[in-house]
């Protein structure tokens, strides 16, 4: 496949995940800040992303299995998966921690756990999605283009 077909599934693919609701306008912008001094910008920011997203799945998975839940605990963790979802644009995380909150807020365990299983599935989805386009990005480097920027 050369450069052109790449760069245009490039496009294509981030669009359609757009479409679909998984990234939004955010995304585009962390885009916009990489440049040639700085070319691994966006894989870089979206990889801390996946670890601290990893790690507070794990803690919200623990401290939602003790026998006395700590909600205050339960909502700091979803207030710091909801900030860093939206600051990468992954728009279906976000809301299920919108909702993870009001469930906090609520002291209902039975609703943050539904809530956990769906962020764990959303982080699953945008992740697969999110390595896929960095796969794109390294295919097209790798045939000597450049990333494109695509708009809405």
């Amino acid at each position: 496949m050369d450069v052109n077909q790449l760069q245009k599934r490039f496009i294509d693919y981030t669009t359609t995940l757009v479409q679909e609701g998984f990234l939004d306008d955010q995304f585009n912008q962390l885009q916009q800040l990489q440049d040639e001094s700085n070319p691994d910008f966006v894989f870089e920011v979206v990889s801390v992303f996946f670890q601290d997203t990893d790690r507070l799945l794990n803690e919200l998975g623990k401290t939602l299995e003790l026998q006395n839940v700590d909600f205050k605990k339960v909502d700091a963790h979803v207030h710091q998966l909801k900030g860093s979802s939206s600051s990468i644009g992954a728009q279906k995380v976000r809301n299920v921690c919108i909702a993870f909150r009001n469930c906090c807020e609520e002291q209902n365990i039975e609703g943050s756990l539904r809530c956990l299983q769906q962020v764990k599935h959303e982080y699953s989805l945008v992740k697969n999605k999110l390595e896929y386009l960095f796969s794109l990005e390294q295919q097209i480097l790798a045939a000597g283009g450049s990333i494109p920027t695509w708009n809405e």
